[in-house]
């Protein structure tokens, strides 16, 4: 027996089958429903393809959430995780290994003067921001940070608390003290919200789960002069919209481009995880440099934070990215993505309201009564559309209930992106 294209040890497959063949009634069975899974059993997957148990191809414009940045089954990954796992896979964080060491060089070469903390996730990489703010003001005892409205910072409680969308945090109260949420680019009300307990500010420079809105240069430039000011933290999330999603490494850098403040412009603290494995688990923050002793030996750890086998992959996947260019093409693929999704919000103004987005980042808002997608089992529009989608074969991901978002791997190509759009179309098309 074969899964995704790796040979399962022959233990293994007598107890796969003696479990049963019906991968679905096993997951009602023994895994928690907390997410809201469309019918398709996924088995492997090549380049931006994925295929199911039935042999169907599928066009991954989701990228399993902004994570595949490489697509599936790329040489590089393969390569580095077989490699380093013949090596050493995992080493307590009591030693010294070499690859964290390069990684972190090559992260801080990327972002500016700083250090950087090695976690599995973007949620742990936003609790080493949370736990930064605090330390950064607890001897006066500010602990306040400000977030963005339709923002998303994990699912963690606390993750949930800075979350700028009430539906997550329902039912888990009391939520962690100590977060507010203001209106996404709207300096003035960042200004009127600040308190004396205000540490710092958290924002995404695109909302993803919020539904892809890109941060106005002149926000970004005046949250930083605002911090200046106040002396707060800004801290930026960049689990989805960094490591070259934009065009850039991180979403501020593209941003910023062409102004007279980029080149001074740096945060305070970033978090990372996503397509910086490219599908291996591996998330990350790093710290600019005036503030690298608030967090010292003791003060923060994870097990598996950096380990040689995660660092390699992260290595991996830069070193491609770099290589063959592909921030040039998630920077000109995605803007001529954005005027041709532009063209069919003209041809289809029944269903689509808007398009936007930055790089290979994009985001379709539906209008907010679509004939063809009425209330079908509780399912949002969105929702309702990408499994339309879905059945076309194609993946997107939603976002809220009125927004799908393209989040496709960087070595898509223009070829692929037309097949896209042609599936999207015509599914569109069925709606009107």
């Amino acid at each position: 027996m074969e899964t995704s294209g790796v040979e399962v040890p022959g233990a293994l497959v007598k107890q796969l089958k003696t479990a049963g063949e019906d991968v679905r009634a096993l997951f009602d069975r023994y895994v928690l429903p907390t997410y809201a899974r469309m019918g398709v059993v996924f088995t492997h997957g090549v380049g931006n393809y994925l295929f199911d148990d039935g042999g169907r191809r599928y066009l991954d414009l989701g990228g399993g959430i902004a994570v595949n940045v490489l697509g599936h089954s790329h040489p590089a990954i393969i390569e580095a995780l077989t490699q380093q796992a013949r090596r050493l896979i995992h080493c307590s964080n009591y030693y010294y290994t070499e690859l964290q060491a390069v990684l972190a060089r090559e992260l801080v070469r990327l972002i500016g003067p700083g250090k950087m903390f090695f976690c599995n996730s973007g949620a742990e990489a936003n609790e080493g921001l949370f736990k930064l703010a605090r330390r950064f003001g607890h001897p006066e005892g500010r602990f306040e940070i400000l977030t963005a409205t339709h923002s998303f910072h994990g699912r963690t409680l606390a993750g949930i608390s800075a979350t700028g969308q009430d539906k997550v945090k329902l039912g888990f109260d009391p939520l962690v003290p100590g977060f507010r949420h203001v209106p996404f680019n709207d300096l003035h009300a960042v200004r009127e919200a600040l308190s004396p307990a205000t540490v710092a500010i958290l924002i995404e420079g695109v909302q993803g789960e919020g539904g892809v809105h890109v941060a106005r240069p002149e926000y970004l430039v005046g949250l930083r002069r605002l911090c200046d000011e106040k002396r707060l933290l800004l801290l930026m999330d960049e689990v989805q919209c960094g490591c070259y999603r934009t065009g850039r490494f991180t979403s501020w850098q593209r941003i910023l481009e062409g102004s007279l403040e980029a080149a001074e412009f740096l945060p305070d603290g970033v978090a990372m995880a996503k397509s910086l494995g490219g599908g291996f688990p591996i998330g990350a923050f790093w710290v600019r440099e005036a503030h690298t002793a608030l967090l010292g030996p003791g003060s923060h750890g994870t097990t598996f934070g950096g380990t040689p086998l995660a660092c390699a992959t992260a290595l991996a996947v830069l070193h491609t990215i770099e290589a063959e260019g592909l921030a040039d093409r998630a920077r000109k693929l995605g803007q001529w993505l954005l005027v041709e999704l532009n063209h069919l919000v003209s041809r289809y103004p029944s269903v689509l309201r808007e398009a936007r987005g930055l790089g290979l980042m994009l985001g379709l808002q539906l209008q907010a009564e679509v004939a063809g997608l009425s209330n079908k089992n509780g399912l949002s529009p969105a929702s309702q559309l990408a499994e339309r989608l879905l059945q076309a074969g194609l993946l997107v991901i939603p976002a809220g209930t009125h927004v799908i978002r393209l989040l496709p791997a960087l070595t898509l190509t223009e070829d692929e992106a037309r097949e896209g759009l042609e599936k999207l179309q015509a599914v569109l098309a069925a709606l009107v």
